[in-house]
């Protein structure tokens, strides 16, 4: 017990005295990300990884009495359309296979043929199939993207502007708004490296991580700003007691939804969720509180001086 005591006293020491040093991590973190972000456009074209409701093509959903391989339905598929990005995931009930969702960034024109050759590959007649075909344009695609990004955008100005009005000071506004920012850019990163298509729920997703990183890094602003009592370090306790709690208690609701779900939308948008929190207790509580421990010596010495 009296060890426990002693490596937490130990821990809080150093994370009070190198602080500042340990703000290497998250500026780290962000600068990696931001280079893997520049590569994938530079290589692609393109920030992240749209899928077919976010670039245009295909979507075909099947349902199944058998169990089928996904991967080697999506090698097969390769094989036959090469030039395309082709995709297969499963749907499951309750632990059993119930159904297929296969995504081609296939043409309307090309459709058609599409269809026939997954017919072929599964044995199957496509016309005596219960399946569903969703065709998204390409332009239609691009456009809906393009709105996406917008909203986010705009959502994310506002909140800036927002922050800017309630604090009225340039570097504790600004250390809420890099926080936000850099979770949104790391998890980005993250995702991208998951390889995970990102749909309109996946937008959405980051249009919610951005509420929640401001909802945190507000709670540590105003706790050390506002208040006058206890020691500067007090009040970061203080709000991090609660904001631990906050994020603790979300992380568990977003675990349950991954475990109980069988819906792929549900599950991108608690994945996202999930490592864009996790991100943002590293942006939280080490970035801002070094960012915020710098702005009040340096208010200090101005007093002192005067």
């Amino acid at each position: 017990m009296e060890d426990g005591v002693e490596r937490f006293s130990n821990l809080k020491n150093f994370y009070e005295k190198q602080n500042k040093k340990l703000l290497v991590i998250p500026f780290a973190l962000l600068l990696i990300s931001l280079i893997l972000i520049f590569m994938k456009f530079a290589a692609t074209g393109d920030i992240l990884n749209r899928d077919v409701s976010l670039k245009g093509g295909i979507t075909v959903t099947i349902p199944i009495d058998t169990g089928i391989d996904t991967e080697k339905l999506r090698n097969d598929l390769s094989e036959i359309f090469s030039e395309n990005d082709i995709d297969v995931k499963s749907i499951s009930q309750f632990g059993n296979q119930v159904g297929i969702i296969i995504e081609a960034d296939i043409t309307q024109e090309e459709a058609n043929a599409f269809i026939d050759e997954v017919g072929k590959v599964l044995g199957v007649d496509m016309n005596e199939v219960d399946s569903s075909v969703e065709v998204v344009g390409s332009s239609l695609g691009t456009a809906f993207f393009k709105q996406l990004s917008t909203a986010l955008m705009i959502a994310f100005g506002f909140m800036a502007l927002i922050v800017f009005l309630y604090f009225r000071t340039l570097v504790p506004s600004a250390a809420v708004i890099l926080a936000a920012f850099s979770d949104i850019i790391i998890t980005l990163a993250i995702v991208n490296l998951t390889g995970m298509k990102l749909s309109a729920a996946g937008i959405a997703a980051f249009l919610m991580l951005i509420g929640y990183s401001v909802d945190t890094n507000i709670l540590l602003s105003m706790r050390v700003l506002k208040r006058r009592e206890g020691t500067e370090m007090d009040r970061v306790y203080g709000a991090m007691k609660t904001g631990f709690t906050m994020t603790s208690t979300t992380l568990v609701a977003l675990f349950a939804a991954l475990l109980v779900s069988q819906s792929e939308v549900i599950r991108q948008i608690m994945i996202i969720l999930l490592i864009g929190l996790l991100v943002d207790m590293i942006n939280t509580w080490i970035q801002n509180v070094a960012i915020l421990r710098m702005y009040l010596e340096k208010k200090n010495r101005k007093l002192q001086n005067v």
